[in-house]
C-alpha cells in the first residue's frame, strides 16, 4: 500500500477549489502530499486550503500566462517545486454548433486547452531542471473518445479530445522524467452539471448510457488521479483512463 502514498512530495491541482480538483486535493493530502490549489476564485481557493488544511491557496487564471508564471514561481519558493501537477480546470458551454458565438468558442478554448499547456509548460520547466521522478495527470472526457449524442457540446468535446492528444505528446516528450496520464471521466456528480440535472430525463438516458447504471461520484475520479500520480503506476505513462461506469465499453 505504500505504493500509494505521497509522503515527501508537494502537488499542484489547479480548479481545486470545487468538484473533482477538490476531491483530489483532499484525497492528496490525505496521502502525505504537500498540496498547493490553484483557482481562479481568491475567496474561495483561500476559504477551501483554510478549511481543508493544504499547504498553499493560489488565485490565477489559468488563460493568463502573466498570472501563471507568477503564481507558480510562487508554488515552486513554498513547495520546495512541485513533484506532481493535476490539471483539473476546465469549463462546458453547451449549445448547438451551428448557434455558438466565436467568443465562446475561444474561451472554452482558452480554459479548457490553452489553460492546460500553460500550466503544465510552467510546471514541466521546474520538474525538468530539478532532475527528480515527476508526474502529470490532466482531465480529459468520456467526449474525448465518444461522439456522445445526449445533447450538442462541440466545444468541450473538441478541447477534451486536444487534452487526450496533448497527454500523449507530453509523455513522449518529458520522458522518461515525467509521466504524463489522463484520467476520462463519465458525467461526474458536481456543480458542473448543474443545469443538466434540471431535465430528469435527461438524468436518466445519461445514467441509462452506462452499464453501472449511475453517474461518477468525484472521490471515484479522485482515487483514479491518486493512481496514475502515485508509484503504484510507474510503468504507466501516454495513457488515458476512463473512469466511466462502462460508457465507452458499448
Amino acid at each position: 500500500m505504500d505504493l500509494f502514498r505521497l509522503e515527501g512530495r508537494a502537488a499542484l491541482i489547479t480548479g481545486g477549489a470545487s468538484g473533482i480538483g477538490l476531491a483530489t486535493a483532499r484525497l492528496f493530502h490525505r496521502a502525505g502530499a504537500r498540496v498547493a490549489i490553484l483557482d481562479r476564485d481568491a475567496a474561495a481557493v483561500r476559504a477551501v486550503c483554510s478549511a481543508e488544511g493544504l499547504t498553499l491557496a493560489l488565485a490565477a487564471d489559468v488563460t493568463r500566462a502573466d498570472e501563471v508564471e507568477a503564481a507558480l514561481a510562487q508554488a515552486e519558493t513554498a513547495l520546495d517545486g512541485i513533484d506532481i501537477l493535476v490539471n483539473s480546470a476546465g469549463i462546458a458551454l453547451r449549445m448547438a454548433a451551428t448557434e455558438m458565438p466565436q467568443a465562446d468558442w475561444d474561451r472554452v478554448v482558452a480554459v479548457n486547452q490553452t489553460g492546460l499547456f500553460l500550466v503544465s509548460r510552467a510546471v514541466a520547466r521546474g520538474m525538468l531542471a530539478r532532475g527528480r521522478p515527476a508526474a502529470m495527470v490532466h482531465l480529459s472526457s468520456i467526449l474525448a473518445f465518444s461522439g456522445g449524442g445526449l445533447y450538442p457540446n462541440l466545444s468541450y468535446h473538441a478541447t477534451k479530445g486536444a487534452v487526450a492528444s496533448m497527454a500523449r505528446a507530453m509523455a513522449n516528450e518529458w520522458a522518461p522524467l515525467i509521466r504524463v496520464n489522463a484520467v476520462a471521466p463519465t458525467w461526474v456528480r458536481t456543480g458542473f452539471i448543474g443545469k443538466l440535472e434540471s431535465d430528469p430525463a435527461l438524468m436518466q438516458r445519461m445514467q441509462a448510457a452506462m452499464p453501472l447504471g449511475r453517474m461518477a461520484e468525484t472521490e471515484e475520479v479522485a482515487a483514479a488521479i491518486l493512481f496514475l500520480a502515485s508509484d503504484a503506476a510507474a510503468m504507466i505513462t501516454g495513457h488515458n483512463l476512463p473512469v466511466d461506469g462502462g460508457f465507452l465499453s458499448r
